[in-house]
Protein backbone atom coordinates (compact mmCIF):
# COMPACT_ATOMS: atom_id res chain seq x y z
CA UNK A 1 0.00 0.00 0.00
CA UNK A 2 2.85 2.54 0.66
CA UNK A 3 4.68 1.84 -2.50
CA UNK A 4 1.15 2.65 -4.45
CA UNK A 5 0.69 5.92 -2.33
CA UNK A 6 4.25 7.45 -2.64
CA UNK A 7 3.04 6.61 -6.60
CA UNK A 8 0.17 9.00 -6.67
CA UNK A 9 2.41 11.18 -4.51
CA UNK A 10 4.89 11.24 -7.38
CA UNK A 11 2.48 11.77 -9.78
CA UNK A 12 0.71 14.81 -7.67
CA UNK A 13 3.91 16.56 -7.38
CA UNK A 14 4.90 16.08 -11.16
CA UNK A 15 4.30 18.59 -13.74
CA UNK A 16 4.66 19.25 -17.57
CA UNK A 17 6.44 22.03 -19.43
CA UNK A 18 4.58 21.53 -22.60
CA UNK A 19 2.86 24.74 -23.94
CA UNK A 20 -1.27 24.19 -23.88
CA UNK A 21 -3.58 25.46 -25.97
CA UNK A 22 -6.73 27.42 -24.28
CA UNK A 23 -8.50 25.10 -22.72
CA UNK A 24 -11.68 25.61 -24.50
CA UNK A 25 -10.21 24.87 -27.48
CA UNK A 26 -8.67 21.98 -25.85
CA UNK A 27 -12.20 20.49 -24.95
CA UNK A 28 -13.48 20.71 -28.58
CA UNK A 29 -10.33 18.97 -29.89
CA UNK A 30 -10.46 16.52 -27.37
CA UNK A 31 -14.14 15.88 -28.03
CA UNK A 32 -13.48 15.11 -31.20
CA UNK A 33 -10.55 12.82 -31.02
CA UNK A 34 -12.78 10.36 -29.20
CA UNK A 35 -12.92 7.20 -31.48
CA UNK A 36 -15.86 4.86 -31.58
CA UNK A 37 -13.76 2.39 -33.89
CA UNK A 38 -11.09 2.75 -30.73
CA UNK A 39 -13.33 1.60 -28.27
CA UNK A 40 -15.46 -0.97 -30.68
CA UNK A 41 -11.61 -2.84 -31.03
CA UNK A 42 -11.01 -2.41 -27.34
CA UNK A 43 -14.91 -4.14 -26.32
CA UNK A 44 -14.42 -6.89 -29.07
CA UNK A 45 -10.70 -7.61 -27.53
CA UNK A 46 -12.00 -7.97 -23.84
CA UNK A 47 -14.59 -10.13 -25.24
CA UNK A 48 -12.31 -12.41 -26.97
CA UNK A 49 -10.40 -13.34 -23.52
CA UNK A 50 -14.09 -15.69 -23.16
CA UNK A 51 -14.05 -14.65 -19.80
CA UNK A 52 -12.94 -12.36 -17.13
CA UNK A 53 -14.47 -13.84 -14.38
CA UNK A 54 -12.34 -12.26 -11.31
CA UNK A 55 -11.52 -16.27 -10.60
CA UNK A 56 -10.67 -16.80 -13.83
CA UNK A 57 -7.19 -18.02 -15.10
CA UNK A 58 -4.62 -15.72 -14.45
CA UNK A 59 -1.97 -17.21 -16.33
CA UNK A 60 -2.75 -18.17 -19.72
CA UNK A 61 -2.06 -15.51 -22.23
CA UNK A 62 -5.50 -15.51 -23.87
CA UNK A 63 -7.94 -16.70 -22.02
CA UNK A 64 -9.10 -15.23 -18.57
CA UNK A 65 -9.02 -12.34 -16.41
CA UNK A 66 -4.93 -12.46 -16.18
CA UNK A 67 -5.06 -12.14 -20.01
CA UNK A 68 -7.38 -9.28 -19.71
CA UNK A 69 -5.50 -7.16 -17.28
CA UNK A 70 -2.15 -7.42 -19.31
CA UNK A 71 -3.52 -6.31 -22.13
CA UNK A 72 -4.86 -3.12 -20.29
CA UNK A 73 -1.90 -2.69 -19.14
CA UNK A 74 0.09 -2.92 -22.37
CA UNK A 75 -2.79 -0.49 -23.85
CA UNK A 76 -2.52 2.47 -21.56
CA UNK A 77 1.12 2.32 -21.31
CA UNK A 78 1.39 2.32 -25.10
CA UNK A 79 -1.00 5.48 -24.80
CA UNK A 80 1.54 7.09 -22.27
CA UNK A 81 4.22 6.75 -24.23
CA UNK A 82 2.34 8.71 -26.87
CA UNK A 83 1.77 11.16 -24.43
CA UNK A 84 5.35 11.40 -24.05
CA UNK A 85 5.60 9.05 -20.74
CA UNK A 86 3.28 11.29 -18.75
CA UNK A 87 0.84 8.92 -17.99
CA UNK A 88 1.40 6.89 -14.92
CA UNK A 89 0.28 3.00 -15.60
CA UNK A 90 0.70 0.59 -12.54
CA UNK A 91 -0.90 -2.52 -11.66
CA UNK A 92 -1.44 -2.42 -8.08
CA UNK A 93 -2.24 -6.00 -6.46
CA UNK A 94 -3.87 -6.97 -3.01
CA UNK A 95 -4.93 -9.45 -1.40
CA UNK A 96 -9.29 -10.38 -1.00
CA UNK A 97 -9.40 -12.71 1.74
CA UNK A 98 -12.34 -15.37 0.97
CA UNK A 99 -15.67 -14.40 1.13
CA UNK A 100 -18.99 -14.96 0.28
CA UNK A 101 -18.37 -14.43 -3.94
CA UNK A 102 -14.53 -15.07 -3.28
CA UNK A 103 -14.19 -19.12 -2.19
CA UNK A 104 -10.40 -18.89 -1.05
CA UNK A 105 -8.14 -15.98 -0.77
CA UNK A 106 -7.15 -14.46 -4.27
CA UNK A 107 -4.75 -12.00 -5.82
CA UNK A 108 -6.90 -9.07 -6.97
CA UNK A 109 -5.15 -6.12 -9.59
CA UNK A 110 -6.37 -2.58 -9.90
CA UNK A 111 -4.91 -1.12 -13.22
CA UNK A 112 -4.52 2.59 -12.67
CA UNK A 113 -3.08 5.70 -14.68
CA UNK A 114 -2.81 8.66 -13.29
CA UNK A 115 -2.30 12.01 -15.04
CA UNK A 116 -0.65 14.28 -12.81
CA UNK A 117 -1.95 17.77 -11.88
CA UNK A 118 -0.14 20.95 -12.11
CA UNK A 119 -0.19 23.92 -9.17
CA UNK A 120 -2.26 24.41 -6.10
CA UNK A 121 -5.16 21.96 -7.64
CA UNK A 122 -2.34 19.09 -8.00
CA UNK A 123 -3.39 17.31 -4.48
CA UNK A 124 -7.50 17.47 -5.79
CA UNK A 125 -7.90 14.10 -7.49
CA UNK A 126 -10.61 13.30 -9.61
CA UNK A 127 -11.31 9.65 -10.54
CA UNK A 128 -13.30 7.62 -12.78
CA UNK A 129 -13.43 3.52 -13.45
CA UNK A 130 -14.94 0.82 -15.32
CA UNK A 131 -14.75 -2.84 -14.05
CA UNK A 132 -13.21 -4.91 -16.35
CA UNK A 133 -14.47 -8.46 -14.86
CA UNK A 134 -17.31 -10.16 -16.21
CA UNK A 135 -19.41 -12.96 -15.60
CA UNK A 136 -22.81 -14.84 -16.65
CA UNK A 137 -25.45 -16.50 -15.01
CA UNK A 138 -23.86 -17.99 -12.52
CA UNK A 139 -21.77 -15.51 -10.00
CA UNK A 140 -19.32 -18.28 -9.12
CA UNK A 141 -18.71 -19.89 -12.73
CA UNK A 142 -15.42 -18.64 -13.23
CA UNK A 143 -14.87 -21.59 -16.33
CA UNK A 144 -17.76 -20.77 -18.78
CA UNK A 145 -18.18 -17.76 -21.39
CA UNK A 146 -18.65 -14.91 -19.64
CA UNK A 147 -18.31 -12.00 -22.79
CA UNK A 148 -19.34 -8.94 -20.68
CA UNK A 149 -19.26 -6.70 -23.85
CA UNK A 150 -21.91 -4.20 -22.07
CA UNK A 151 -21.05 -4.59 -18.90
CA UNK A 152 -18.31 -3.87 -19.00
CA UNK A 153 -15.98 -4.01 -21.31
CA UNK A 154 -18.37 -0.56 -22.21
CA UNK A 155 -17.15 1.14 -19.05
CA UNK A 156 -13.82 -0.14 -19.42
CA UNK A 157 -13.24 0.79 -22.96
CA UNK A 158 -14.67 4.06 -22.32
CA UNK A 159 -12.09 4.87 -20.00
CA UNK A 160 -9.16 3.86 -21.79
CA UNK A 161 -10.12 6.33 -24.16
CA UNK A 162 -10.57 8.94 -21.99
CA UNK A 163 -7.04 7.94 -20.24
CA UNK A 164 -5.25 8.01 -23.64
CA UNK A 165 -7.03 11.33 -25.36
CA UNK A 166 -6.44 13.05 -22.07
CA UNK A 167 -2.98 12.03 -21.33
CA UNK A 168 -1.92 14.45 -23.92
CA UNK A 169 -3.21 17.67 -22.36
CA UNK A 170 -2.13 19.29 -18.89
CA UNK A 171 -5.15 20.07 -16.17
CA UNK A 172 -5.01 21.26 -12.65
CA UNK A 173 -6.16 18.64 -10.73
CA UNK A 174 -4.68 15.16 -10.86
CA UNK A 175 -6.58 12.18 -12.90
CA UNK A 176 -6.52 8.68 -12.01
CA UNK A 177 -7.97 6.36 -14.91
CA UNK A 178 -9.07 3.20 -12.92
CA UNK A 179 -10.06 -0.17 -14.12
CA UNK A 180 -10.80 -2.79 -11.78
CA UNK A 181 -11.56 -6.51 -11.22
CA UNK A 182 -13.73 -7.58 -8.27
CA UNK A 183 -17.08 -5.84 -9.16
CA UNK A 184 -19.25 -8.64 -9.94
CA UNK A 185 -18.02 -10.33 -6.72
CA UNK A 186 -18.68 -7.08 -4.56
CA UNK A 187 -16.91 -4.30 -5.94
CA UNK A 188 -14.11 -5.80 -4.58
CA UNK A 189 -11.19 -3.62 -5.98
CA UNK A 190 -12.71 0.15 -5.94
CA UNK A 191 -13.53 -0.60 -2.32
CA UNK A 192 -9.55 -1.18 -1.66
CA UNK A 193 -8.79 1.70 -3.53
CA UNK A 194 -11.51 3.65 -1.67
CA UNK A 195 -10.53 2.38 1.49
CA UNK A 196 -6.52 3.29 0.75
CA UNK A 197 -7.30 6.80 -0.15
CA UNK A 198 -9.53 7.20 2.77
CA UNK A 199 -6.41 5.75 4.92
CA UNK A 200 -4.02 7.82 3.34
CA UNK A 201 -6.46 11.00 3.61
CA UNK A 202 -6.41 11.37 -0.62
CA UNK A 203 -8.30 14.93 -1.59
CA UNK A 204 -10.60 12.59 -4.08
CA UNK A 205 -12.93 15.37 -4.70
CA UNK A 206 -15.40 13.86 -7.55
CA UNK A 207 -15.30 10.17 -8.88
CA UNK A 208 -17.40 8.55 -11.75
CA UNK A 209 -17.92 4.51 -12.82
CA UNK A 210 -19.58 3.60 -16.06
CA UNK A 211 -20.68 0.65 -15.53
CA UNK A 212 -23.25 -0.53 -17.98
CA UNK A 213 -23.01 2.23 -20.46
CA UNK A 214 -22.97 0.58 -24.34
CA UNK A 215 -27.14 0.25 -25.36
CA UNK A 216 -28.87 2.37 -26.39
CA UNK A 217 -32.19 0.16 -26.67
CA UNK A 218 -33.93 -1.39 -24.17
CA UNK A 219 -35.57 -4.61 -24.36
CA UNK A 220 -39.18 -2.77 -25.08
CA UNK A 221 -37.95 -1.44 -28.37
CA UNK A 222 -37.51 1.87 -26.96
CA UNK A 223 -34.64 4.12 -28.48
CA UNK A 224 -32.78 6.69 -27.21
CA UNK A 225 -28.80 7.51 -28.37
CA UNK A 226 -28.89 10.83 -27.31
CA UNK A 227 -29.38 10.68 -23.33
CA UNK A 228 -27.50 8.59 -20.39
CA UNK A 229 -28.85 8.12 -16.42
CA UNK A 230 -26.53 9.93 -14.28
CA UNK A 231 -27.30 8.07 -10.60
CA UNK A 232 -26.10 11.03 -7.65
CA UNK A 233 -27.25 10.92 -4.20
CA UNK A 234 -24.85 10.95 -1.72
CA UNK A 235 -27.52 10.39 1.20
CA UNK A 236 -28.56 7.25 1.41
CA UNK A 237 -24.74 5.57 1.86
CA UNK A 238 -23.87 7.90 4.29
CA UNK A 239 -27.42 7.72 6.33
CA UNK A 240 -26.74 3.42 6.62
CA UNK A 241 -23.20 3.90 7.58
CA UNK A 242 -23.86 6.52 9.99
CA UNK A 243 -26.79 4.45 11.57
CA UNK A 244 -24.99 1.79 11.54
CA UNK A 245 -22.11 3.88 13.53
CA UNK A 246 -24.27 4.91 16.40
CA UNK A 247 -26.35 1.14 16.87
CA UNK A 248 -25.34 -2.14 17.53
CA UNK A 249 -23.66 -2.37 13.98
CA UNK A 250 -20.00 -0.50 14.61
CA UNK A 251 -18.30 -0.46 11.32
CA UNK A 252 -15.01 -2.25 10.88
CA UNK A 253 -12.16 -0.93 12.41
CA UNK A 254 -11.11 -0.08 8.60
CA UNK A 255 -14.10 1.59 8.15
CA UNK A 256 -14.11 3.71 11.55
CA UNK A 257 -12.34 6.58 9.90
CA UNK A 258 -15.07 7.26 7.02
CA UNK A 259 -16.95 7.49 9.64
CA UNK A 260 -15.06 10.12 11.35
CA UNK A 261 -14.61 11.98 8.60
CA UNK A 262 -18.08 12.02 7.12
CA UNK A 263 -19.30 13.39 10.69
CA UNK A 264 -16.71 16.03 10.47
CA UNK A 265 -17.57 16.97 6.94
CA UNK A 266 -21.14 15.91 5.91
CA UNK A 267 -23.22 15.86 9.29
CA UNK A 268 -23.24 19.67 9.76
CA UNK A 269 -24.60 20.29 5.78
CA UNK A 270 -27.53 17.55 6.79
CA UNK A 271 -28.36 19.37 10.12
CA UNK A 272 -28.50 22.51 7.62
CA UNK A 273 -30.64 21.12 5.47
CA UNK A 274 -28.51 20.00 2.40
CA UNK A 275 -29.77 16.68 1.85
CA UNK A 276 -30.00 17.35 -1.58
CA UNK A 277 -26.71 19.34 -1.79
CA UNK A 278 -24.02 17.25 -0.75
CA UNK A 279 -20.86 16.95 -2.45
CA UNK A 280 -22.13 14.04 -4.73
CA UNK A 281 -25.44 16.02 -5.71
CA UNK A 282 -22.81 19.26 -6.93
CA UNK A 283 -20.90 16.77 -8.77
CA UNK A 284 -24.24 15.42 -10.69
CA UNK A 285 -25.17 18.99 -11.12
CA UNK A 286 -21.48 19.83 -12.69
CA UNK A 287 -21.55 16.44 -14.73
CA UNK A 288 -25.39 17.65 -16.66
CA UNK A 289 -24.74 20.96 -17.00
CA UNK A 290 -20.90 20.70 -18.45
CA UNK A 291 -21.91 17.35 -21.00
CA UNK A 292 -25.36 19.11 -22.47
CA UNK A 293 -23.36 22.68 -22.64
CA UNK A 294 -20.66 20.76 -24.90
CA UNK A 295 -22.88 18.09 -26.80
CA UNK A 296 -26.20 19.89 -27.66
CA UNK A 297 -28.87 17.51 -28.20
CA UNK A 298 -27.81 14.99 -25.29
CA UNK A 299 -29.06 14.64 -22.36
CA UNK A 300 -28.15 13.32 -19.12
CA UNK A 301 -30.89 12.32 -17.12
CA UNK A 302 -30.29 13.08 -13.17
CA UNK A 303 -31.50 10.81 -10.83
CA UNK A 304 -31.17 11.37 -7.20
CA UNK A 305 -30.81 7.93 -6.15
CA UNK A 306 -27.08 5.88 -5.35
CA UNK A 307 -28.16 3.62 -8.15
CA UNK A 308 -31.26 1.66 -9.72
CA UNK A 309 -33.26 -0.93 -7.67
CA UNK A 310 -31.12 -4.45 -6.22
CA UNK A 311 -28.36 -2.86 -8.12
CA UNK A 312 -24.73 -1.42 -7.46
CA UNK A 313 -21.72 -0.61 -8.61
CA UNK A 314 -18.08 0.46 -7.96
CA UNK A 315 -19.05 4.53 -6.82
CA UNK A 316 -21.16 2.89 -4.07
CA UNK A 317 -17.54 2.19 -1.77
CA UNK A 318 -16.42 5.78 -2.27
CA UNK A 319 -19.65 7.12 -1.36
CA UNK A 320 -19.49 4.80 1.69
CA UNK A 321 -16.13 6.71 2.68
CA UNK A 322 -18.00 10.54 2.16
CA UNK A 323 -16.20 10.95 -1.18
CA UNK A 324 -18.81 12.80 -3.67
CA UNK A 325 -19.38 9.40 -5.91
CA UNK A 326 -21.96 9.02 -9.05
CA UNK A 327 -22.98 6.01 -11.54
CA UNK A 328 -23.48 6.63 -15.29
CA UNK A 329 -25.75 4.12 -17.13
CA UNK A 330 -27.70 3.45 -20.66
CA UNK A 331 -30.97 5.00 -20.95
CA UNK A 332 -32.35 1.68 -20.90
CA UNK A 333 -32.06 -2.07 -19.89
CA UNK A 334 -32.17 -5.57 -21.76
CA UNK A 335 -31.31 -7.89 -18.71
CA UNK A 336 -31.67 -10.92 -21.45
CA UNK A 337 -28.23 -9.35 -22.21
CA UNK A 338 -27.15 -9.30 -18.37
CA UNK A 339 -25.87 -11.25 -16.58
CA UNK A 340 -26.61 -14.56 -19.04
CA UNK A 341 -24.96 -17.62 -20.41
CA UNK A 342 -24.99 -17.20 -24.14
CA UNK A 343 -27.40 -19.00 -25.74
CA UNK A 344 -30.65 -18.96 -27.60
CA UNK A 345 -33.92 -20.29 -26.46
CA UNK A 346 -37.02 -20.24 -28.52
CA UNK A 347 -35.76 -17.89 -31.11
CA UNK A 348 -33.96 -15.34 -28.15
CA UNK A 349 -30.68 -14.46 -27.85
CA UNK A 350 -29.32 -14.39 -24.36
CA UNK A 351 -25.93 -13.31 -23.18
CA UNK A 352 -24.09 -10.24 -22.92
CA UNK A 353 -22.27 -10.24 -26.75
CA UNK A 354 -20.85 -7.38 -28.58
CA UNK A 355 -23.52 -7.47 -31.37
CA UNK A 356 -26.03 -5.61 -28.41
CA UNK A 357 -23.47 -2.89 -27.95
CA UNK A 358 -23.99 0.48 -29.57
CA UNK A 359 -20.57 1.78 -30.26
CA UNK A 360 -20.91 4.78 -31.63
CA UNK A 361 -23.30 5.58 -28.12
CA UNK A 362 -20.53 4.71 -25.74
CA UNK A 363 -18.45 7.22 -27.60
CA UNK A 364 -20.75 9.85 -26.47
CA UNK A 365 -20.80 8.69 -22.97
CA UNK A 366 -17.32 8.99 -22.87
CA UNK A 367 -17.83 12.35 -24.54
CA UNK A 368 -19.88 13.14 -21.66
CA UNK A 369 -17.68 12.12 -18.99
CA UNK A 370 -15.02 14.17 -20.84
CA UNK A 371 -16.47 17.32 -20.38
CA UNK A 372 -17.67 16.82 -16.99
CA UNK A 373 -14.00 15.87 -16.10
CA UNK A 374 -11.67 18.05 -18.16
CA UNK A 375 -13.81 21.31 -17.03
CA UNK A 376 -13.63 20.15 -13.38
CA UNK A 377 -9.91 19.47 -13.77
CA UNK A 378 -9.70 22.85 -15.17
CA UNK A 379 -11.51 24.44 -12.25
CA UNK A 380 -10.45 25.63 -8.65
CA UNK A 381 -11.20 23.80 -5.49
CA UNK A 382 -14.76 25.03 -3.77
CA UNK A 383 -14.69 27.68 -1.81
CA UNK A 384 -14.03 26.84 2.28
CA UNK A 385 -15.97 28.47 5.19
CA UNK A 386 -19.19 29.21 3.29
CA UNK A 387 -21.77 30.95 5.60
CA UNK A 388 -25.31 32.51 5.11
CA UNK A 389 -25.80 35.26 7.58
CA UNK A 390 -28.79 33.72 9.62
CA UNK A 391 -28.56 36.59 12.46
CA UNK A 392 -31.25 38.80 11.96
CA UNK A 393 -35.20 38.69 9.92
CA UNK A 394 -33.80 40.36 6.54
CA UNK A 395 -35.58 39.54 3.19
CA UNK A 396 -32.22 39.95 1.76
CA UNK A 397 -29.51 37.02 1.63
CA UNK A 398 -25.74 37.39 3.15
CA UNK A 399 -23.17 35.03 2.19
CA UNK A 400 -19.68 34.80 3.47
CA UNK A 401 -16.95 32.78 2.39
CA UNK A 402 -12.67 31.75 2.63
CA UNK A 403 -10.40 33.76 0.30
CA UNK A 404 -8.70 31.11 -1.64
CA UNK A 405 -5.01 30.58 -1.88
CA UNK A 406 -5.51 29.47 -5.35
CA UNK A 407 -3.75 32.40 -8.22
CA UNK A 408 -6.30 30.58 -10.81
CA UNK A 409 -9.50 31.88 -8.65
CA UNK A 410 -10.15 35.18 -10.67
CA UNK A 411 -13.40 35.27 -8.51
CA UNK A 412 -16.54 34.20 -7.40
CA UNK A 413 -20.23 33.07 -7.99
CA UNK A 414 -23.14 32.82 -6.22
CA UNK A 415 -26.14 30.21 -7.55
CA UNK A 416 -29.18 29.71 -6.34
CA UNK A 417 -32.48 27.65 -7.23
CA UNK A 418 -35.73 27.19 -6.04
CA UNK A 419 -36.37 24.46 -3.39
CA UNK A 420 -38.10 22.29 -6.02
CA UNK A 421 -35.55 22.26 -8.60
CA UNK A 422 -32.70 20.36 -9.17
CA UNK A 423 -30.14 22.06 -10.72
CA UNK A 424 -29.08 25.88 -10.57
CA UNK A 425 -31.32 28.70 -11.88
CA UNK A 426 -29.68 31.56 -11.68
CA UNK A 427 -25.98 33.23 -10.88
CA UNK A 428 -23.82 36.08 -9.89
CA UNK A 429 -20.44 36.79 -10.63
CA UNK A 430 -19.10 38.89 -7.71
CA UNK A 431 -15.60 39.21 -8.47
CA UNK A 432 -13.15 38.77 -5.46
CA UNK A 433 -15.54 39.93 -3.22
CA UNK A 434 -16.21 37.42 -0.20
CA UNK A 435 -19.15 38.72 1.34
CA UNK A 436 -22.10 39.75 -0.60
CA UNK A 437 -25.56 40.58 0.31
CA UNK A 438 -28.30 39.90 -2.40
CA UNK A 439 -31.75 41.02 -2.40
CA UNK A 440 -33.13 37.31 -3.10
CA UNK A 441 -34.74 35.90 0.10
CA UNK A 442 -32.83 32.76 1.71
CA UNK A 443 -36.31 31.48 2.73
CA UNK A 444 -37.22 30.87 -1.22
CA UNK A 445 -34.17 29.16 -2.23
CA UNK A 446 -31.38 27.15 -2.32
CA UNK A 447 -27.55 29.28 -2.73
CA UNK A 448 -24.34 27.44 -3.24
CA UNK A 449 -21.06 29.86 -4.01
CA UNK A 450 -18.26 28.65 -6.48
CA UNK A 451 -14.89 29.80 -7.53
CA UNK A 452 -14.29 30.45 -11.08
CA UNK A 453 -10.92 30.58 -12.76
CA UNK A 454 -9.49 32.84 -15.02
CA UNK A 455 -10.01 30.82 -17.65
CA UNK A 456 -13.56 30.85 -16.58
CA UNK A 457 -14.07 27.21 -15.41
CA UNK A 458 -16.37 26.78 -12.28
CA UNK A 459 -16.10 24.80 -9.34
CA UNK A 460 -18.93 22.46 -7.47
CA UNK A 461 -20.95 24.44 -5.87
CA UNK A 462 -20.36 24.98 -2.02
CA UNK A 463 -23.20 25.02 0.42
CA UNK A 464 -23.56 27.74 2.73
CA UNK A 465 -23.92 26.61 6.31
CA UNK A 466 -25.90 29.28 8.80
CA UNK A 467 -24.39 31.54 10.49
CA UNK A 468 -26.43 32.22 13.61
Amino acid sequence: MHARLATLALALIAASAQAQTAPADDLKAMLAEVSPARIEARIRKLVGFGTRHTLSDIGSDTRGIGAARRWITTELSACSKQAGGRLQVEEQSFIEPAGTRVNQPTELVNVVATLPGRGVSKSRVLVVSGHYDSRNSDVMDALGEAPGANDDASGTAAVMELACVMARRQFDATLVFMTVPGEEQGLLGAAQWAREARAANTNVEAMITNDIVGSSRGDAGQYDPKRLRLFADGLDPLVRLLTAANANRPPSEADAKSVTAMQAELLPLLQAGANEDLPTHQLGRHIKSAAEAAMPGFTVQLIQRRDRYLRGGDHIPFLERGYAAVRISEPFENFAHQHQNPRTENGVVYGDLPEFVDFAYVADVARANLAGLATLAWAPAPPKAVKLDARELTNDSTLEWQASDDPEVAGYRIVWRDTDSAAWQQFKDVGKATRVTLPVSKDNVVFGVQAVSRKGYASLASYPLPRR
